[in-house]
Parts: structure tokens; C-alpha cells; sequence
């Protein structure tokens, strides 16, 4: 079962402090390994791709043959029931639409002294999306990295979704086809990364790789970042619901094991000022295991890492929230609005009880990339922006320099860089002879 704990509890601190710093991730070390899988493809391009899919994945490929085919990807869309299509068309209408919002805007000023100042935005020319493969994959995770990448206007956009014993989804293919991304290579783990990163013969580099992976995948992205841009490290999933008594419990069960049936290291945590409302959650959840298809998964999940955690108060629940600035944040009380304008970390918030985290996986709107294991005190999911950059431009008249340009070689004599200085002071000594007006 969860653990159970209250901000009355002599031991809370320190049990708390143990939940914040519980390692929920795999401990294998596999960087060496991962090190060694991009080397080789840097030297060895499309054969060490093919050798090591061939190896993990138990896939014959071919030079030049990595990505399905337009015929492959027709028949495999042909397959997919009217419904799922209905469905995932409204998903990327309604995660289109949000992420359209985010299109930053671009700026230009001239300041009090002369000076034209501002910034413009332009998309990343290229971009490699990695989708976790076989038949366990997720079209989700194709609209959430894809629709971003188009809106922002990133031109070359690829995915790789391994194929591990030829095993394909076709609703991943499908989401592809209506995100407008034509290039789907059959290939994952490090390999497919390194060759995103690097280039092989069939595969371009891109300059920025996203999307979610096993311990492989995250450890290449970690080693290439520099070389292409990356979206985040992610770890296991996480919820945290703030919950009054006047919820369903059920209702609330279901929310803590749609996160739980993730993965077993995916961590679940109730916050509600009842502990009687607590405990009977923790009932319905026992009783939703003896049904669940996934209650091995979710099981162990609760069992090592869920928690219920009874305050006195909503101002401790959103301090206990912040201090775990959890990758999902559901607000299920009378006054969540009020409580939601008061939290400062989490990746996403869900307010009110009829908003279900589960509901932003799929059709809410906003991305479900989204950090983890306490980043959100830093970071934020994924949008628009990562898939831009931002160009700051700046334009001096004579009389612009004449006003500034003097504290400018002031400071850099100040730092022993003589050139600088003298590379204003050169344009100064010209603009004060009066011969130059341009």
C-alpha cells in the first residue's frame, strides 16, 4: 500500500524529504555502452544502424530503406477503425489551435538615445522526433512533438519509431500523416539518435531531437546535446492531486492509477486536508486493482512510490506541491481556481474535478511533454519556442554611438581589451571630425 503522511506527524520532514528524494529511475549505467553506439555510428553511418536494428530490434533493414514507404504508410492508415481517426483528428485540431496561441512575436524600438534595438523569431531548420516503437507505442506523442515543430515552421521534420520485430502501430503512422510529416524511418534507441544527431548516408542531421525514450535513447540525447538541441530529459511519470472530501473517491483512484499504470517507477501522490477522504481513496484504488489490465504495473507503483498526504490546510498543500513541483498538478477542491493561481511549480495544472490529467494526454490542448522529477521549478513542457530561436538585432546611428559608445570603451578597458575599445573609438573619432553622417 502508499505510504501515508501528516504535516502533524513529529517524523513528517524527514519522511517528506525521503519522498522528495526517492530515485525512481532505473540505476543502470549505460552511457559507456551509448558512447560507444554513437561513435560507431559517426564512423560507420548506415551500416552500424542496420547492425545494431538488427541486433535490438530483430529487423532487417537496408541502405536507404529505413523509411516506410508512402504505399506502407497508406495501407497502414487504411487499417486504422473510423472512430481512432475521428478521434486523433481532434486531437491535433485542438493541440493545433493551443500551440498557434504561442507563436512569439516579433519586435524593433528605437530607445531614447538613437539606438534601433529589437529581436525576431525563426524556426529551427530541421528537427527529429523520437517515438517510442512497436505495438506499445503512442500516437499522442506524435501530435504532441509534431504539431509544435509545424507551427513553429520547422521545414524538415522526420521521426524514428523503432519497429522491434517488424511490429508497427498504425495509428502512429496515421498521426504522422495528419501532422504533414511525410519521413517515418523505422529505426530507434541510441543508433537512431546519433544518427539524427550526426547524419548517416540515409539519414539527414536535424538541430534539434525530441521525444520521450528508454534509458538508451536519454542517455544518447544527454551526449549529443551541443552538437543538436534537445527538449528535456525525462523521467518517470508523476501526479499530484490536491483533493477536498466533497470529491468521489473513485474519481480520484482512477486519476492516481492512470498515472501509476504508466510505469512502475511512475509516482502518484494524494494531498487532501481529510485523512478519512485519504483512506478511503486508498480503498478504492485497492479495489481498482483487482481489475485493472495493468495492475501489476500500477500496483507496484502505488506500493513504492504513491503517498497520501493529509494537511491542515490549502496553504500547506500548495506548499507541499511546490516543494515537489510535480509533472502533472490536479486541483479537485471548491476553491481551485484560487489555489491554482497560487502555485508556482508544476508542469501543468488541471483545475476543477472534471478535469481529469488524463484528458490532457490525448485531447486538452496544451503538451504533454512535459518536465519531471522536480524540474518544473526550472523548466517548463514542451511548445512553440523549442522549436524557435530567438535573433536579438541591434542598428547604431552616428548619434546613437556618439551617446553610448563612450561607456562601452570605457568597460572594455576596464576588462584589458584594448581592441574593443578601439574598435568604437575609431567610429567615435570619425563621427566627432564630422565625417561620417551615415
Amino acid at each position: 500500500m502508499a505510504q501515508f503522511l501528516s504535516t502533524t506527524d513529529r517524523d513528517f520532514e524527514e519522511r517528506f524529504e525521503r519522498l522528495l528524494t526517492t530515485k525512481r529511475e532505473d540505476d543502470v549505467d549505460v552511457n559507456q555502452d551509448v558512447a560507444a553506439i554513437i561513435a560507431d555510428v559517426r564512423t560507420n553511418g548506415d551500416e552500424a544502424v542496420i547492425r545494431y536494428t538488427k541486433k535490438w530490434d530483430r529487423l532487417e533493414l537496408k541502405s536507404g530503406g529505413f523509411a516506410f514507404t508512402k504505399d506502407e504508410i497508406d495501407a497502414a492508415c487504411a487499417t486504422v477503425p473510423e472512430a481512432d481517426r475521428a478521434a486523433l483528428e481532434l486531437a491535433a485540431e485542438r493541440i493545433r489551435a493551443y500551440h498557434e496561441r504561442q507563436l512569439p512575436d516579433d519586435a524593433r524600438w528605437t530607445d531614447e538615445s538613437g539606438a534601433e534595438l529589437g529581436w525576431r523569431w525563426t524556426a529551427v531548420a530541421s528537427a527529429g522526433l523520437y517515438v517510442p516503437g512497436g505495438l506499445a507505442s503512442y500516437p499522442s506523442s506524435v501530435l504532441m512533438n509534431a504539431i509544435p515543430a509545424k507551427v513553429a515552421g520547422v521545414e524538415n521534420l522526420v521521426i524514428c519509431a523503432p519497429t522491434p520485430d517488424g511490429q508497427v502501430n498504425p495509428l502512429v503512422l496515421l498521426a504522422a500523416r495528419i501532422c504533414g510529416v511525410e519521413t517515418v524511418y523505422r529505426i530507434g534507441g541510441a543508433q537512431a539518435v546519433a544518427a539524427l544527431a550526426y547524419g548517416t548516408e540515409t539519414v539527414s542531421k536535424v538541430d534539434k531531437i525530441t521525444g520521450p525514450g528508454n534509458a538508451f535513447v536519454a542517455s544518447a540525447k544527454r551526449q549529443v546535446f551541443g552538437t543538436v538541441g534537445i527538449d528535456m530529459i525525462a523521467g518517470p511519470s508523476e501526479v499530484l492531486i490536491i483533493a477536498d472530501r466533497h470529491n468521489d473517491p473513485d474519481w480520484i483512484a482512477l486519476d492516481l492509477m492512470a498515472q501509476a499504470e504508466h510505469d512502475a517507477s511512475a509516482q502518484s501522490i494524494l494531498v487532501t486536508d481529510d485523512a478519512e477522504f485519504g483512506r478511503k481513496v486508498d480503498e478504492a484504488v485497492k479495489e481498482r486493482l483487482k481489475t485493472l489490465q495493468r495492475a501489476d504495473i500500477a500496483g507496484t507503483s502505488w506500493a513504492d512510490f504513491g503517498a497520501v498526504i493529509t494537511v491542515q490546510n490549502w496553504d500547506e498543500a500548495i506548499t507541499v506541491s511546490d516543494r515537489l513541483a510535480p509533472e502533472h498538478l490536479q486541483i479537485c477542491t471548491e476553491n481551485a481556481d484560487q489555489l491554482a493561481d497560487r502555485v508556482r511549480h508544476a508542469g501543468a495544472v488541471f483545475i476543477g474535478a472534471h478535469t481529469p490529467e488524463a484528458i490532457g494526454d490525448y485531447v486538452g490542448g496544451p503538451n504533454h511533454v512535459l518536465p519531471t522529477s522536480r524540474s518544473a521549478r526550472f523548466s517548463s513542457g514542451l511548445s512553440v519556442l523549442d522549436f524557435m530561436k530567438r535573433t536579438t538585432l541591434s542598428r547604431m546611428t552616428p548619434g546613437a554611438l556618439a551617446k553610448i559608445g563612450p561607456s562601452a570603451a570605457h568597460l572594455a578597458y576596464s576588462e584589458d581589451l584594448e581592441a574593443h575599445a578601439l574598435s568604437i573609438l575609431s567610429r567615435l573619432s570619425r563621427i566627432n571630425e564630422g565625417g561620417d553622417d551615415g
